[in-house]
């Protein structure tokens, strides 16, 4: 065969990949309502920039040679707003997306270029799981046939997003990235239906077994939910723009227009004056970042405490706030998974952490012992004392007990606390301790309603700020109107003449769940 007629079967060949599992799986996908794996990658990335690696792969047995383009895996490089990315499709048109030698082995070369090169890897999945027979008996398992584990080490060096756009059963990816969004109809789980009726003999949909609704509120799974496809490539150009290319480097700076000493003049009309009353966090969080404008990260899941990327001055922080809107703001046990999740993001990602304090304390219960609260907190004071970011801490309204041991961690030389005025800090609500700490002072008062009194009088006294101000365990009590523009200025103290800040990232290798 000569040069010309080889150049020749080459574009065919490339022609014949491109054609996937073939026109009728292809109209299959398009009638779920779904994109193949090939458009969704002409969608996320820059027009031209994909550049595929193991075109030409096919399955390692020779009966499956014929019917498994790419084997199942579309990989390569990329660009997004011009920014590298490694991609990897599962294309459900091949023996279901399914995972096997070939495929796993393109895969964990995506996931080291990308982690030597130091940029962000995005997975659209859509099918998976292990190929049978290809990796049963001992051979198929221990010989490679489901490829490399390397890729699920928890090391956090670039952000790894993973997007799950239809039935998504092994989802261990899923499970483990920086960044899950799932669109809805999808499903994700350990093991699909199949699988679930045969181990234990119940039967069972998608949806039921691992849909959004409870990936995103009962297990916290996954971190943003698209209405469409057409959404979730959205979702995933909003993260990537928080987030930096890799943890050597600071997330990118966006001039904004919004001044950064800007006063919050409406700050009165959000945060009541009364301490029990419920209010929305959300409104203050838009009125103090850059636009109004916030990124949340698992809003539907631990509703108590608000997680979200925002930017205040052009440059990207990690807002972590207690919403009183629910619980009063006091953090359950998927609040607390929520947050100590998110501490390690920022750590690992060199973002900054705000914290808004609004919290009465941990939310405690029989459910809640039982799913080990005081482990739990445990850990979630263990990860806020390994980061090693600028901490910005703001009593806004009330922190008692353990909640301000949690929200706080352990000071360090970096950090900034302040609170405002109205703020009130104690061990516990001066209401809820009343009948404990004072039980016997109100017993023998001739007039014991009117020594109910004088008793909160005197505890509303030590619980303002001042005290806490005059022995420099707060370094300020700041207008509220001026939150803004002192979360803008410790920032920019911060950064120092270095000009930059950078994570010691001890977070970087801890578990994905906890």
């Amino acid at each position: 065969m000569g040069m010309e007629d080889a150049i020749k079967e080459l574009y065919a060949r490339r022609e014949k990949m491109k054609q996937m599992g073939g026109k009728e799986r292809v109209a299959k996908q398009h009638a779920r309502g779904r994109l193949t794996a090939r458009e969704r990658i002409d969608k996320l990335l820059d027009p031209g920039s994909f550049w595929e690696l193991g075109m030409h792969a096919h399955a390692v047995e020779p009966e499956l040679a014929k019917v498994s383009p790419a084997d199942g895996k579309i990989c390569g490089i990329g660009t997004i707003g011009g920014r590298k990315v490694g991609i990897i499709a599962q294309d459900r048109t091949v023996l279901g997306g399914s995972s096997a030698r070939i495929g796993g082995q393109k895969i964990a070369t995506v996931h080291k270029m990308a982690n030597e090169g130091g940029y962000p890897t995005i997975e659209l999945a859509d099918g998976g799981g292990a190929r049978f027979p290809s990796t049963t008996g001992s051979a198929g398992l221990t010989g490679g046939s489901i490829g490399t584990h390397d890729s699920l080490t928890p090391t956090r060096k670039v952000p790894k997003i993973v997007a799950v756009m239809g039935e998504h059963f092994a989802a261990w990816e899923a499970a483990r990235a920086d960044f899950t969004v799932m669109v809805k109809g999808a499903a994700m789980g350990a093991a699909g239906p199949k699988m679930f009726e045969k181990a234990i003999g119940q039967k069972i949909t998608p949806q039921e077994l691992g849909g959004w609704e409870i990936q995103a509120r009962e297990t916290g799974q996954v971190d943003a939910v698209a209405e469409n496809e057409e959404e979730c490539f959205e979702i995933i150009k909003e993260f990537l723009s928080y987030m930096p290319s890799n943890n050597d480097e600071e997330p990118p700076y966006v001039p904004t227009q919004d001044d950064p000493c800007r006063r919050l003049e409406n700050v009165g009309k959000i945060v009541p004056d009364q301490p029990n009353r419920g209010y929305d966090m959300h409104r203050l969080i838009k009125l103090i970042v850059d636009d109004g404008k916030f990124f949340p990260l698992k809003p539907e899941f631990g509703k108590p405490l608000i997680t979200c990327l925002a930017r205040i001055g052009g440059r990207v922080v990690g807002i972590y706030a207690n919403n009183p809107f629910y619980n009063a703001g006091a953090p359950e046990i998927q609040a607390i998974e929520k947050v100590t999740d998110f501490l390690c993001l920022c750590d690992s990602f060199n973002i900054p952490l705000v914290s808004l304090f609004d919290i009465p304390g941990m939310f405690p219960g029989k459910d809640a012992e039982r799913q080990k609260l005081p482990t739990k907190i445990v850990v979630w004071l263990q990860a806020q004392n390994l980061v090693t970011l600028p901490k910005i801490l703001i009593i806004v309204r009330k922190s008692y007990a353990m909640g301000y041991l949690c929200m706080t961690g352990n000071l360090k030389r970096t950090d900034f606390m302040v609170a405002w005025p109205s703020a009130t800090i104690s061990f516990a609500d001066p209401d809820a301790l009343l009948d404990v700490a004072a039980e016997s002072r109100i017993a023998r008062a001739q007039d014991p309603e009117a020594e109910k009194e004088r008793v909160l009088e005197e505890w509303a006294i030590d619980s303002a700020p001042w005290g806490g101000a005059g022995l420099y365990g707060l370094q300020d009590v700041i207008d509220p109107r001026d939150t803004r523009k002192f979360i803008a200025q410790a920032l920019d103290i911060a950064r120092g003449e270095r000009g930059k800040i950078i994570s010691e990232h001890r977070l970087q290798n801890w578990p994905t769940g906890f």
